[in-house]
């Protein structure tokens, strides 16, 4: 597709992605026949003038417009669920500030990617929108925050621990303090000071020098980093250990399988998660189940097979008991009533794991097409021969930036290093003579 990636679309802002093109985004969002539109947004100063775009161009085909304002994703998917109503997040997650993006919900789940083609020919000029008679009107504003409290009430819990926040600058940087206040009456924040620019600027869930700093300088028994949208969740315990997503997957998959409540047994991880993470959740009798990397596919997974929890290491957990999407928020106030409820650590919950030897590499400025090439397959496929069951290769072009990702698997640095090498050099033999 032109516009829409792994993550909905994605670009700079007033290069790829102008006022015009999302007016025209917001006039594609008729076809998913709905009357209502929900916007929100991050910190980043370009989100006012894309939201006022898609609003009017919202209302110039007949959708009525709730402009909720700074709000994480995971609360604007919540609220479009709850009015049944197109959500449109104006955020680029994790990127710096000069990148936005556009994600569209639909009653409260991402577009599959039907959904997403109908868009798409309304962008590309394959299907015409017609204004209506009457514009949309805006609507008033609602109580976004107290209507998404409500999903943490059967969960919430008070803690004595003192715990550290790092909100990345961004869209959880009001809501995330608002709800752990009810958790802990010791709470640290970092990353809690937005100016339109400073988004995930040395903070955040990509960043967690930040949050172990200041857990360690301020004697915090957890710190817990958002990325700049909300929907991802990193951890840190006081010693400085980092808990990525699978691990947090570990210790929720574990929990939910002794309360029941893990349906058939089985989680859902990306192809990006470490063998040793596979191995321990089939030491403790729950099954893997293997997607393409991007929270759609681990959604579309969980819905087809009925599958309770799935998410990625780099942070989307999605819990199907809580919500339908990934929320860092609300994993985080969950693993605080895990933790309290059991008595055990992070690191207690996770003692048996021994991860392989792994590496990722961002191969920049080569066709992304590269990735699929017959003479990188090759490669690909001879080096996962070798390693059987005792590796794992990952070649991929980046949906949300311009590179090629390699990741590998094995038991041995070593293996892990040569199996990198061969793979770059073919895709970069083939850039050359392009």
């Amino acid at each position: 597709m032109k516009y829409f990636g792994t993550d909905g679309i994605r670009g700079k802002t007033g290069e790829f992605l102008t006022g015009e093109l999302a007016f025209r985004v917001g006039t594609s969002l008729s076809v998913l026949g709905l009357p209502t539109l929900l916007i929100g947004r991050d910190t980043r100063e370009s989100g006012p003038m894309l939201s006022d775009n898609i609003a009017d161009g919202a209302k110039f085909v007949g959708l009525d417009v709730c402009d909720l304002g700074v709000v994480s994703t995971p609360m604007l998917s919540y609220l479009s669920g709850r009015f049944d109503s197109v959500g449109v997040m104006i955020t680029a997650s994790h990127n710096p500030y000069q990148d936005n993006g556009i994600k569209v919900f639909r009653s409260g789940k991402k577009l599959f990617s039907g959904e997403e083609q109908a868009l798409e020919d309304v962008l590309n000029g394959r299907v015409a929108v017609q204004k209506t008679a009457i514009n949309g009107k805006d609507l008033p504003t609602i109580d976004a925050f107290g209507r998404y409290s409500e999903l943490f009430e059967p969960i919430m819990i008070h803690s004595s621990a003192k715990v550290a926040l790092d909100l990345a600058n961004g869209a959880c940087h009001d809501i995330a303090p608002r709800i752990f206040a009810q958790v802990t009456d010791h709470l640290v924040l970092t990353g809690d000071r937005p100016d339109g620019r400073n988004i995930n600027e040395g903070v955040g869930s990509t960043h967690l020098e930040n949050i172990k700093s200041v857990v360690s300088a301020y004697g915090c028994e957890y710190g817990f980093a958002f990325d700049g949208d909300g929907d991802r969740l990193l951890a840190v315990d006081r010693t400085g250990r980092a808990f990525d997503g699978d691990l947090l997957l570990l210790v929720t998959a574990s929990h939910l399988q002794s309360l029941g409540k893990l349906n058939h047994s089985t989680v859902v991880l990306t192809k990006m998660s470490n063998l040793g993470i596979i191995q321990a959740f089939q030491r403790r009798g729950i099954k893997v189940f293997l997607t393409d990397v991007g929270d759609k596919y681990v959604l579309e997974a969980l819905e087809t097979h009925d599958y309770t929890l799935g998410g990625e290491n780099s942070g989307h957990l999605i819990n199907r008991t809580l919500l339908n999407t990934g929320d860092g928020v609300l994993n985080a106030v969950y693993l605080m009533n895990i933790l309290q409820t059991s008595g055990r650590s992070l690191a207690q919950w996770t003692e048996d794991v021994v991860f392989y030897p792994d590496k990722l590499v961002n191969l920049r400025d080569v066709d992304k097409s590269l990735a699929s090439h017959p003479a990188v397959v090759l490669v690909v496929d001879r080096w996962q021969n070798q390693l059987g069951a005792e590796g794992k290769i990952l070649v991929r072009p980046s949906g949300t930036e311009p590179l090629i990702r390699i990741s590998v698997s094995a038991k041995t640095d070593e293996t892990v290093d040569r199996c990198i090498q061969e793979i770059s050099e073919t895709i970069q033999g083939l850039a050359q003579k392009r």
